[in-house]
């Protein structure tokens, strides 16, 4: 992991409609590492008031695949070949943090590991984890 593939990190953030329409957002990025963040709304709930499993999924594997494309050489892709989420507790607040670090960095496989928290400002607790592995592609097996 020597070099930052900036321009693959920006595409998956920036050309994800599922993404842009959740609110997810790109704090920072550098090689082996995504931080991301989402505010909060009625509509990322469950019926019981809490965030749902599949927000959380959502972002941990969107940071995991940004990380793991931080990683990759220039013009290859990651897509995620298998995703193990953790829920250790409730989660409830004004926002979410991701941290996704790579664990394993491979010419074919890579694996990622992500951290949800979730609370308001100064009050941040880890609610959930994620194992992501990611299948490095090229624009020829697509």
């Amino acid at each position: 992991m020597d070099t930052l593939n900036n321009n693959e990190v920006e595409r998956i953030f920036s050309s994800a409609p599922f993404v842009a329409d959740i609110g997810l957002e790109l704090v920072s990025i550098k090689t082996g590492e995504c931080r991301s963040r989402l505010v909060l709304a009625e509509r990322h709930l469950q019926q019981d008031g809490f965030v749902h499993f599949g927000v959380q999924a959502t972002v941990a594997d969107h940071t995991a695949g940004a990380a793991g494309a931080s990683a990759v050489k220039s013009g290859q892709m990651v897509l995620t070949s298998d995703f193990s989420l953790k829920l250790l507790r409730s989660a409830s607040g004004t926002h979410i943090e991701c941290v996704a670090t790579v664990l394993k960095a491979g010419s074919t496989l890579t694996v990622v590991e992500s951290e949800v928290y979730c609370g308001k400002a100064g009050d941040m607790r880890l609610v959930s984890k994620a194992t992501v592995t990611l299948a490095i592609v090229s624009p020829k097996n697509r």
